[in-house]
C-alpha cells in the first residue's frame, strides 16, 4: 500500500469500530472511483485502529471527497477526511488555535462548522475524557494564518451554545515553555512555502524559450 498515489489518497479518521472496509469503500464512492481502501488493524485483536487510507483514481476525486465527506456521521460519529499523513504534515503551517470554555454539548462537527466560516479548516476536535465527555476545550487547525487571525478576532469572547468561549493561538508542543503558535517565524516560513508552491506550479520559462512557436505557413 506504500505504492499508492499520495496526491490522490485521503486519510479518514474517527471511525467507529463497526465501520469496515466494505462500508467505507461504498461511502467514498460517492466522491469518485476508489482504487484501494486500507484500514490498519491491531495485530492482537484484529480490530481496526479508527482510521484508514483511501486512494482515489485522481487527485480531483480526493479533493472532492474532503469537501463533501469530511464530518459526515457514521454510526453517530463524525468522520474526518483529509489529505494523507505526509500531505497533512506539509499543510500544517502552525495556524493552530485553542478554544476554551466550551459547553458540554459542543462536538467536533459544530466546532468545524462554526470556524469554517473564516477559511479552510484542516482539523477540528473537542478534547474528551475516558468517558467520551467533553473536557471543555478543543483545537482548530487552519490552512492559513489569515483565517486563524480572523477567527480569533471574530470569535474570542463570543457566545457558542450560551457560553462565552476563549479563542487564542495554541501553545506549541515543541519549543520553549509558554511559546504559542502564530509567531513571526512561523508566518514567514508559511509565506515562503506558499511562494515556492506557486513557483513550482508555473511552467518553466527556460523550456518554453527553447521551443518557440512555429510561424504559420502562408499558402499561395
Amino acid at each position: 500500500f506504500d505504492d499508492r498515489n499520495q496526491e490522490a489518497t485521503v486519510w479518514v479518521g474517527g471511525l467507529d469500530p463497526e465501520v469496515d472496509e466494505a462500508l467505507l469503500w461504498e461511502l467514498m464512492l460517492q466522491a469518485g472511483p476508489v482504487v484501494s481502501c486500507h484500514m490498519p488493524k491491531d495485530r492482537v485483536s484484529a480490530a481496526h485502529q479508527g482510521f484508514a487510507f483511501v486512494e482515489f483514481r485522481t487527485e480531483a476525486d480526493a479533493d472532492y471527497a474532503i469537501k463533501i465527506l469530511n464530518m459526515v456521521k457514521l454510526f453517530s460519529k463524525p468522520i474526518r477526511v483529509n489529505k494523507a499523513a505526509r500531505d497533512r504534515r506539509e499543510n500544517d503551517i502552525g495556524a493552530n488555535l485553542f478554544v476554551g470554555n466550551l459547553d458540554e454539548d459542543v462536538e467536533d462537527q459544530l466546532l468545524y462548522t462554526t470556524f469554517s466560516a473564516f477559511g479552510q479548516v484542516l482539523d477540528a476536535r473537542v478534547m474528551t475524557d475516558e468517558m467520551s465527555k467533553s473536557r471543555g476545550f478543543g483545537f482548530i487547525s487552519f490552512a492559513s494564518f489569515d483565517a486563524a487571525d480572523a477567527a480569533i478576532s471574530a470569535m474570542n469572547g463570543q457566545f457558542l451554545c450560551n457560553r462565552t468561549i476563549q479563542v487564542s493561538y495554541a501553545y506549541k508542543k515543541e519549543g520553549e515553555p509558554g511559546e504559542r503558535h502564530g509567531s513571526a517565524a512561523e508566518r514567514l516560513l508559511a509565506k515562503s512555502s506558499a511562494s515556492e508552491d506557486q513557483q513550482a506550479s508555473q511552467p518553466h520559462m527556460f523550456l518554453l524559450r527553447q521551443h518557440p512557436a512555429k510561424k504559420p505557413l502562408h499558402l499561395r
